[in-house]
């Protein structure tokens, strides 16, 4: 009778299996909704692995946010490429047939925990605040940049989320020019 060699551990397999296991959840049903238990079958663990990796659900919650914060989907890691880049990636993530950014689901979703709420804002500063400090620097550059994010969110919601007609039918050739006009004024209009 033989017996299969015992199966190799990978950590760092195992560990991403669980993060991406976990930003879908977490992007589907958010932070209250989203269980251990169905993050850790998912990824193909048991819920007591998924705690012995990462401590907790706010831990895990709190990368699994890190991670899906950290590429640039509509704030460029490039100053120059500004307002045309995060219009055309804004029109183009929240076109009804795209997939949706699961950073955006996320906020969405677990906006009604507290706790939830200040990691997604602590990783915003980081990440997205980070990059627009670079693109808009200088007196009341943080201001400006958080209006743009708030027109990005306000894009998002109304686009996707609530699916505003006229703005959901909208052709890329007529919502980039506005929301590149409306992203240069927000950042080359000086504050007090």
């Amino acid at each position: 009778m033989s017996s299969s060699p015992p199966r190799r551990r990978n950590a760092a397999a195992t560990r991403e299996a669980i993060l991406q296991s976990a930003i879908g959840h977490f992007a589907r049903a958010g932070y209250d909704g989203a269980g251990v238990r169905e993050i850790a079958r998912d990824a193909g663990v048991t819920a007591m692995l998924v705690n012995r990796y990462f401590g907790s659900k706010e831990q895990l919650f709190a990368e699994a946010v890190d991670i899906s914060f950290t590429p640039p989907v509509f704030i460029a890691d490039r100053p120059e490429v500004a307002g045309t880049w995060t219009a055309a990636a804004l029109v183009a993530r929240t076109n009804p047939d795209a997939e949706p950014p699961e950073p955006f689901l996320i906020m969405l979703r677990s906006l009604s925990n507290p706790r939830a709420t200040e990691i997604v804002r602590d990783a915003l500063e980081r990440h997205v605040g980070r990059r627009l400090a670079n693109r808009i620097p200088g007196p009341g550059g943080r201001l400006r940049g958080e209006v743009v994010l708030s027109l990005i969110a306000g894009t998002l919601l109304m686009r996707r989320v609530i699916g505003m007609p006229t703005l959901g039918e909208a052709q890329p050739q007529e919502l980039q020019p506005l929301l590149e006009a409306v992203l240069a004024v927000i950042e080359e209009t000086p504050t007090t």
